[in-house]
């Protein structure tokens, strides 16, 4: 038994050195890993022993397994079968109409081959529901051409006393399934519930949570604030002070706590959170029992850890041994986190609880990492090194003594059997393990000499809980690989009970399948990377950029701007493609030089907040080094094509002479350097004009452009305003004409170049879009109102890929729309230079006061639901709206700014519905929330578009992965970023050369 701390005063713990180690690499955090082996030679062989006898153990046991692990060892979460059910169980039990249930049933369980599955479990729970599931799939399995609506078919088929028969089954199963996952629908039921499974020998104590999404809406945080406190009471009027380590406590997701939990929103955080968290940790000591703060996204963990260390050090806390929080293994700096934690126990004389976790965030921490360009992931990409790392800082746990209260918080069965040697060898015998409800019974009722367990038990509804336990399973399908092998006895136990650092030793680097980062793409270009605002060091380095940008004028008048240009033509195009991709990569790399710069004159300039300007420059580079990679692949030299013998033909690409390159202000420096790039890239000289809003960022990256080897005559900067731009395109000496903008200059631009004698040439356009947002009843609120939020109102709505209508069903807008009208009251709008802005200014007073005119008209026309008050910010600031229209035929044209329009539909109707905006002409992006590929199948189909986002946003497409553009009044296409844009830009040479005019085709003769 080891005696708490002693209090003695220490300096301030810097949380924010934790950032430092966030992204280390990962080869170099393995071999570190390796060098400090948490177990010696004897030690492994121990718990490999040990570990391969608790697995022949927990499969001796006549009751060994629950619903939850029958479920996995069947099915697991690899296969058809595995994924459908899950997949339905996130989404069958919210959708509220019997027409769209119908549809999802049949569509996730058509898929699977069921009968496999009949009768092989060894629980009858499990063997009834694959019955059901087989005779369901035998009913919607049909031939396509019986099949009509899944809806119709269902119920014809198997309508018993009104109610389809398949629905009811598919319902119970997963309020079956949701019984494993879930403890009870409230506090007292799962106090009872537990009770008896105590008595059972099920469990020693419970850790229950209030889970769910996250908060969306202040409202949405109070009625979990109320949940919590209401389970504090029950808890601890049913523990009978027993203290925290012996009795049921509780654990809190702060995130549901505040609808910005989030780093860029600390100040905030710590004002209105921080008394929230409070009373609920005065009100657990109070009873004295645990209260944990749940581990959450890996971005958090700093801000969390400052909200911690000041809830430790309250004064009304002193003493309370119950304050805890989860910590997770499968971050590569968890174990300097300790380091901490123990020196904030020993500051504040208290034990700490701390829970040991895996991680239930992985599959999105190595999305996010990719996405966002970071130089690594937070995470761990091999299970072996996370299960190593894990071993690592349980020891360091134990070492820490009194310090600390360690709950490790697992179900595998060799990381039990390290834990409990490692406590052994620390003369420690004060921690205990926990386990997940429904999963590892049967591996702690194998175990020799009992311990105490924890069980961690969700509580609430199961509408509710199972979208969000259900992700979090199938995010790490592979950490619950162990689960799925456990009880399986066609498994060895040897492989079950494998020693991790014999894997890792093996192979001690990252996973060779999952490339950090900043080789996404491979070999072919190096992906950009970005400042990540959750870190303090990278907000300072945006408010001070330490580098200053060239802004010297280097604009020309037009005629000069062609003549010089024209010029420079031909020995531009005679360079080749893999020379001027050469300097195309130079370009990419001034720019990544040049971030910090380029990111704070984009917000003083153009109005965009900070991480705007991040990715906007990112797409920048990105546009560089993905043309240079396309001139090296199209124009690096003649393309050979078949022939017959004796005779040669080849194919060759160059520059049409000199190009015009008009740009947008609100992307002015990545559609600026996206056109100019692409433009040079295929052998032009280039002539650019950009916004007369923005000509300062322009002139810095034409300066760039010459600091990285252009050739100063190649590339001509022109500034000015229209007038300017239509002198350009008027002149005949152009070759060809990119332009991003309105529909309405680009008809314009199309009308004066075809009103030109001479050579006809081209217009590569990309202009607005009138772009919607389809929801049906399957779709999960919180996603789409995180979506549309950034979708609708990030950069002010000042993009072209910006949302402007959202489709809502009938059956569920309401509640929809009161999730979104809630969540824009968190929104920050301001000073787009503060990294904690979410919306900065309208570009100019002309185009504000056009957003003004619109939502005048819409309050006489249409509803109002929603208007941001931004009077007080003044200047050509705007408050983003939201409008209920009556029809779709009162909104013709895009409204380029944050306002969204709300249509309700029936998406029964989506083919007349999407018609209607179809009809109005445009096609640039197009969104859909569904759980059914049905459905989105049927909004493509019914709406064209040049770009389809399923299950997302509709902004911020990635070049080269999502090539961007659209048709009709939405553009002509090629899209940008994508393998069909740099040809537009060349002219296309056919070269056929009989050789055997010169004595015949020797390669034929060498036959």
């Amino acid at each position: 038994m080891q005696s708490a701390p002693t209090p003695h005063p220490s300096a301030a713990i810097d949380w924010d050195q934790l950032d430092a180690l966030k992204y280390v690499d990962e080869d170099a955090a393995v071999a570190a890993l390796l060098a400090d082996a948490p177990l010696d030679a004897a030690g492994r062989a121990s718990v490999a022993a040990e570990a391969r006898n608790l697995v022949v153990r927990a499969r001796g046991l006549k009751r060994r397994k629950g619903v939850m692990e029958s479920f996995l060892e069947e099915f697991g979460l690899s296969n058809a079968e595995g994924l459908a059910l899950m997949c339905l169980a996130e989404a069958l039990l919210r959708v509220p109409d019997e027409q769209t249930a119908d549809k999802l049933i049949a569509e996730k369980i058509s898929t699977g081959q069921w009968a496999e599955h009949l009768g092989k479990s060894d629980h009858w729970l499990v063997n009834a529901g694959t019955f059901g599931l087989m005779m369901t799939g035998h009913v919607v399995n049909l031939p396509q051409e019986l099949k009509g609506e899944a809806s119709e078919v269902v119920g014809k088929l198997t309508k018993r006393m009104g109610e389809p028969v398949v629905r009811a089954g598919a319902m119970q199963a997963m309020r079956i399934l949701g019984e494993q996952f879930v403890l009870g629908r409230n506090i007292n039921a799962a106090l009872k519930r537990g009770a008896s499974m105590v008595r059972a020998g099920g469990a020693t104590r419970y850790s229950f949570d209030m889970l769910g999404e996250g908060a969306r809406t202040n409202e949405d945080a109070v009625r979990y604030l109320a949940a919590y406190a209401n389970a504090i009471d029950a808890v601890g009027e049913d523990a009978r002070n027993k203290g925290p380590h012996a009795s049921n406590g509780i654990s809190v997701k702060l995130s549901a706590l505040h609808p910005r939990y989030e780093t860029r929103q600390e100040e905030r955080v710590m004002h209105e959170l921080y008394p929230r968290v409070l009373q609920l940790a005065e009100q657990a000591k109070k009873y004295n029992i645990g209260l944990t703060m749940d581990a959450e996204e890996a971005d958090r963990l700093v801000m969390s850890m400052h909200l911690f260390e000041r809830l430790a050090l309250e004064p009304s806390l002193k003493g309370w041994e119950g304050l805890g929080l989860a910590i997770q293994a499968y971050q590569k700096r968890t174990r300097a986190l300790i380091e901490f934690l123990t020196q904030l126990a020993r500051k504040r004389g208290t034990t700490i609880q701390t829970r040991l976790v895996k991680g239930a965030y992985w599959d999105g921490e190595v999305k996010r990492a990719q996405i966002q360009g970071r130089v690594d992931f937070p995470v761990w990409t091999t299970k072996a090194a996370t299960d190593v790392h894990y071993l690592a800082c349980a020891r360091d746990l134990f070492r820490a003594g009194g310090a600390i209260f360690p709950q490790f918080a697992t179900h595998n069965a060799h990381t039990v059997a390290a834990v409990r040697r490692m406590g052994a060898s620390a003369g420690r015998d004060q921690f205990e393990f926990q386990r997940l409800h429904g999963m590892g019974e049967a591996l702690y009722a194998a175990l020799e000499h009992p311990v105490p367990v924890r069980v961690y038990a969700p509580v609430g509804g199961h509408e509710d809980l199972l979208p969000y336990l259900v992700r979090r399973l199938l995010e790490n399908g592979a950490n619950t690989s162990f689960v799925h092998s456990f009880l399986d006895d066609d498994v060895s136990p040897d492989v079950v009970a494998a020693d991790p650092m014999a894997t890792l030793e093996a192979n001690p680097h990252r996973h060779r399948r999952l490339p950090p980062p900043p080789q996404l793409f491979g070999a072919s270009r190096k992906n950009s990377t970005g400042r990540d605002l959750s870190v303090e060091a990278d907000r300072e380095a945006l408010r001070k950029p330490k580098q200053k940008l060239s802004e010297s004028g280097t604009s020309v008048a037009v005629d000069v701007a062609v003549t010089t240009a024209l010029k420079a033509h031909k020995e531009w195009d005679a360079r080749g493609g893999a020379e001027r991709g050469a300097i195309l990569r130079a370009m990419a790399d001034a720019l990544q030089a040049n971030h910090d710069p380029l990111c704070a004159l984009i917000a003083r300039e153009a109005g965009r907040s900070l991480q705007d300007g991040i990715d906007e420059v990112r797409e920048a580079i990105d546009f560089c080094r993905y043309y240079a990679a396309e001139a090296e692949r199209l124009l690096a030299g003649p393309i050979a094509l078949p022939s017959p013998a004796g005779e040669t033909d080849h194919l060759e690409l160059h520059g049409r002479g000199v190009f015009v390159c008009i740009s947008p202000w609100n992307f002015p420096l990545a559609i600026f350097t996206g056109q100019l790039a692409a433009a040079l890239a295929a052998g032009n000289a280039v002539i650019a004009k950009p916004a007369e809003q923005t000509p300062r960022i322009a002139e810095a990256a034409v300066n760039l452009f010459y600091e990285a080897g252009l050739p100063r005559d190649v590339l001509q900067l022109v500034q000015g305003d229209g007038k300017v731009g239509g002198e350009l395109v008027g002149d005949p000496r152009i070759a060809g004409v990119a332009f991003t903008g309105s529909t309405e200059v680009a008809r314009i631009i199309n009308r004066t170049l075809a009103a030109k004698d001479g050579p006809i040439v081209p217009l590569i356009a990309e202009t607005g879009g009138l772009n919607g947002m389809f929801i049906d009843t399957t779709a999960l609120k919180e996603q789409v109102v995180d979506d549309v939020i950034a979708s609708a109102f990030q950069s002010a709505g000042q993009r072209c890929s910006s949302l402007r209508v959202l489709f809502l069903p009938n059956d569920t807008a309401d509640g929809i729309l009161e999730t979104l009208l809630g969540a824009m009251d968190t929104l920050v709008i301001g000073d787009p230079a503060d990294p904690f802005t979410d919306i900065g200014p309208i570009i100019d007073a002309e185009a504000k006061a056009n957003l003004d005119k619109h939502i005048a008209k819409m309050r006489t026309e249409a509803k109002v639901l929603k208007q941001l008050d931004v009077s007080k910010l003044g200047g050509n600031f705007f408050g983003p709206a939201v409008i209920e229209l009556k029809s779709l035929d009162q909104i013709d044209k895009e409204v380029f700014g944050p306002i969204l329009h709300v249509v309700r539909y029936d998406p029964s109707d989506i083919a007349n519905v999407g018609a209607k905006l179809a009809a109005k002409g445009y096609g640039l992006t197009l969104g859909v929330h569904s759980r059914l590929e049905s459905f989105a199948d049927d909004v493509k189909k019914a709406v064209p578009a040049g770009n389809v986002y399923v299950n997302r946003t509709i902004v911020g497409a990635v070049v080269g992965v999502q090539p961007f553009g659209g048709s009709g009044l939405s553009g002509t296409g090629p899209k940008a970023g994508g393998p069909f844009y740099l040809p537009r830009f060349a002219e296309e040479r056919a070269i056929s050369v009989n050789i055997a005019a010169q004595g015949g085709d020797p390669h034929l003769l060498n036959l």
